[in-house]
This record gives structure tokens, sequence and C-alpha cells, in this order.
């Protein structure tokens, strides 16, 4: 039901183009974040404000922001043309995003209102062909704005006036707190400020002091993740970390759970023990290691992978670990089940952990205090067969193996930083000697551990799953070579490798 007490459209003072966008897009009324935050931002207020993805948070500011622009070409004296109107997103896609709805609600006022999304590093030559026509509004990532700026192909100092924030409380956990910093001091004293987040955790409170001033806060009551029908959440209880394990091994390799996941592990050594044990049975993952610098985690930082996963296209998210906090639990679970996209959380608890869970089950409880973490209907008892292959996994997944696989990727860091790129130059010996090192092995694959034999699938779920692609005929040596397989860990995109010969 529509709250009768909501402010609508019609009654902010609105320009009647922007009120003709809205009545386009099919909104007969503000959502709960943008009837309270609408008003207060066009009262020239700094905002904080707690809103989850799917609330109309991007409108919430877009409007206001437009709003303001308008009026100031109307009424305003004849002022050069310039960028008075930043947006900051922690990757292209929601760059693309924040800058297509903000176009929508500028429909009607395109020739008076524009809007560039800088947020792709390869399109930077036509970037400062369009910054040198100054649009009224810039939209991107960190980085691309602070490089835009050390270039001089934008200058904010003395024509910025509205600055926005979006998913502030991924911008320092995905690497930008520098280019934040930095990115800070090229715009000028006074300027009006919104910062959007789905939690309130230290990295907003860091934000908050650097960029707003005596903001209003708005900590809507509104549920924090998307409803059941969009968000399937489950809890499912292990008697001991192998059996964590053993779980874990069952449903990626029996297809149980699909799509792209996102595994959540409490220390960086977990995670790679995780990715180790995890490749024993050829199931490809990666590491998101907040130590490294951006280019060992990503081959294309802003696109979809570490500082900018694609959280659309998410189908699970498992918290191998219990979430620390109560917050941490929603800022995971928040990953998936976006854009009005299904998803499923699944929890892993050890039975020491249960009175932590229920912390997390009493801040997600509904009102009528239904339990918001379900059982996971699971029988361990069936995949009790997978359990010497666990073990064999685990055994081999030493700590000697989790050390070289972390030097490993600091070699490769190294190997291609851009930084030590003139060092290298300067001292080709240095180079020589790090590549002809000792290789590293992290730990040692059987082969055989990527099949699943059939008589090992439960009886109960024998022509329900697949656990591993029916064998083609052989293939010409010239067809071969063309045949391509997909690694969903290159940005999550395809981008076509060529074919390993299979194991007999």
């Amino acid at each position: 039901m529509e709250d009768p007490e909501l402010l609508g459209f019609e009654h902010m003072g609105l320009d009647p183009r922007l009120l003709q966008a809205v009545t386009d897009l099919g909104w007969s009324r503000p959502t709960l974040i943008q009837e309270k935050a609408i008003p207060l931002a066009l009262e020239g207020k700094d905002l904080l404000a707690r809103a989850r993805t799917g609330s109309g948070k991007t409108a919430a500011y877009a409007i206001p922001m437009l709003q303001l622009l308008l009026h100031r070409k109307a009424i305003g004296p004849a002022v050069e043309q310039a960028v008075r109107g930043l947006v900051l997103v922690p990757t292209k896609d929601l760059a693309r995003q924040a800058q297509s709805m903000i176009q929508q609600l500028a429909a009607y006022c395109a020739r008076d209102i524009r809007v560039a999304n800088v947020s792709a590093a390869e399109d930077s030559a036509s970037q400062r062909a369009v910054l040198m026509e100054k649009p009224d509004i810039v939209v991107g990532t960190p980085s691309r704005i602070l490089n835009h700026l050390q270039q001089d192909n934008l200058k904010l100092r003395d024509s910025l006036e509205l600055l926005v924030v979006d998913e502030a409380d991924l911008l320092f956990s995905f690497g930008f707190e520098e280019e934040l910093k930095s990115l800070l001091c090229h715009l000028p004293r006074i300027y009006q400020a919104f910062l959007m987040s789905a939690t309130f955790n230290e990295d907003v409170q860091a934000l908050k002091e650097l960029v707003l001033h005596n903001p209003v806060t708005l900590k809507l009551q509104e549920s924090q993740l998307p409803g059941p029908d969009q968000l399937q959440q489950f809890q499912v209880v292990c008697e001991t970390e192998e059996d964590k394990f053993l779980l874990l091994y069952a449903l990626l390799k029996l297809s149980l759970i699909r799509g792209k996941s996102l595994l959540f592990v409490n220390t960086l050594e977990r995670s790679y023990r995780l990715r180790l044990f995890l490749e024993q049975f050829s199931i490809p993952a990666c590491v998101l290691n907040g130590e490294l610098p951006l280019r060992s985690r990503a081959s294309d930082p802003e696109a979809g992978v570490a500082r900018g996963i694609d959280f659309h296209h998410v189908c699970a998210v498992l918290n191998f670990d219990l979430p620390p906090t109560p917050e941490a639990y929603i800022h995971r679970a928040g990953r998936t089940a976006r854009a009005n996209n299904p998803g499923i959380v699944l929890t892993f608890v050890l039975p020491t952990e249960q009175s932590h869970l229920g912390k997390i089950e009493e801040l997600l409880s509904g009102e009528n205090g239904a339990p918001a973490l379900l059982p996971y209907q699971f029988r361990m008892e069936e995949i009790e067969g997978f359990r010497y292959r666990c073990r064999d996994a685990m055994r081999s997944v030493t700590k000697q193996a989790i050390r070289e696989a972390r030097l490993k990727e600091i070699k490769e860091e190294l190997l291609h930083s851009e930084k030590l790129k003139t060092y290298f130059e300067d001292n080709p010996r240095d180079l020589q000697l790090l590549r002809h090192d000792l290789p590293l092995h992290p730990a040692v694959v059987k082969p055989h551990l990527g099949n699943v034999p059939d008589y090992l699938v439960p009886p109960a779920l024998r022509g329900l799953v697949r656990p591993h692609k029916k064998r083609k005929k052989p293939l010409s040596a010239k067809k071969a070579k063309k045949v391509k397989t997909q690694n969903p860990l290159r940005s999550f995109k395809h981008r076509g490798e060529k074919r390993r010969a299979e194991p007999s």
C-alpha cells in the first residue's frame, strides 16, 4: 500500500520538465528515500542517507541536482558554462546506471543540462573532448575523475556546486581512499554534498568527515535488504570445519548453486586456503585481496572485479565464515539480488557460533518476528562419499602452499607494476632475476579430482545434476585450436583461451 503521508512529486516545487520525466518513468509517488531527501536537498542541506539498491536513491539525489541546476540557469545571472555537478561511484557499471537515470530525468531539458560519463579508461581521448565542452554534470569513478583533474581536462575548483558520493560504503573498501583524498584537494572549499550508502560503517564515517558539512542524517526505517520474493536467505549448521569444506565442494561441484558466486571469509589466509582448495577440483576461483594494488586483483579494475565487482550479476553469496557483525552480514548479502534480480545468501554456521548468529537474525527479523534465515535443507550423509576427496584436497593446501600462493601474486604485481616500469628499465638485471627466480608451486593439483564419478553422486540427485560435462567426440587438430572455453574470472566476462587437453 502507498503511504498516505508521502509527499507527492507535484508538491515538491519541481520544474515542470522534471515532473513530466517522472511521469514518463511511471512514478506515481516518491519512494521513502526520495520523499525525505529531495526537500532537504532543495533547501541546500548536506545529506548522509542510508538507502539500499532498489530504494530509488539515484533519483533521490538526481532530481534535486537537476532542479537546482535548472533553477540557477533560469533565474541567476548569465554565467560561463561549467561543470557544477559531480557524481562519484565505485564502478563503471554503476556510472552507466547513474548517467542513464540522470539523462532520463533530464529528457525534457537535455538542451539545458548535459551529462558526461568518464568512467571508461579506454575512452580517454573522447572524454577529453567531451570535458572541453564543459558538461553540467560529470559521472565517474574516483580514479578516472582524479586522472582528468591531474591532466587539466577537468577543472572543478571554481565551479563545482554539488557533489554526490554514491555507494559510499564501497569506495574505501574497494581501494579508492587515497584517490578520494587527492580528488578532494581539487574541489572548492564550499559545495553541497550527498553521501548515499547501504550501510553506515567506519569508512562511511570517515568519508562523512572528509566531505560533509553539518549534514542531515537519514536512517530510514526500511528493510536494508530486499524481501524474500527477491532474496532468499538460508543458514546451514556444519558440525565441523571439515564439513564446511565438504558442503561447499558438493554445492559447487554438483552445480546445486549455479552462476557467479561470492564466497566470504574472515581472514586473508582463509581466502587463499579456500581458493587453493577449490582449484584442487578444477573449480576456478580468485582472491579479491585488499592487500595488493588494484592491477593484481583485476584485469579491468572498475569493470567487474575486486574494486567494482559486477554485483548486479551475482547469483549467490556464501558466507563460508560467519560475518563478524550483523552490519557485515548486510553488507555481504547486499552483493546479490540487486537491480530487481533474484539472489541467494547461504551462511555456514558452526555449533559454537549459534549465539552470534542469533544477533544477526535479531537485526534481520521482521516486525512479526519471523526468522529471516531459513534452515537450508541438506542431508550431509548424502555426500559422505565425497569426504575422502575433501580430506585429500585439504591436506594438499598446506601453510607453505598458501604462503607461496600469496608470494606468486606479489611477484606478478611487481612484474606488471606501472610504477616499477621505469625502475626495471634502468635496472634490467633486477627484472631478469625476478623473472627467473625459482618457480613457486602453491599446491599440487591432482587432475582426477576434477571429475565426479557418477557412482558418487547422491541417489536423490542423479538425473538432476551434471557434475561434469559429457565428453565430446575428438576434434581435428585444426578445429581444436579454434575451440574456446570460458573463464568467469576474466572480469567475469567471456574472454576465450585455448582449451587445455582433458585428462584421459
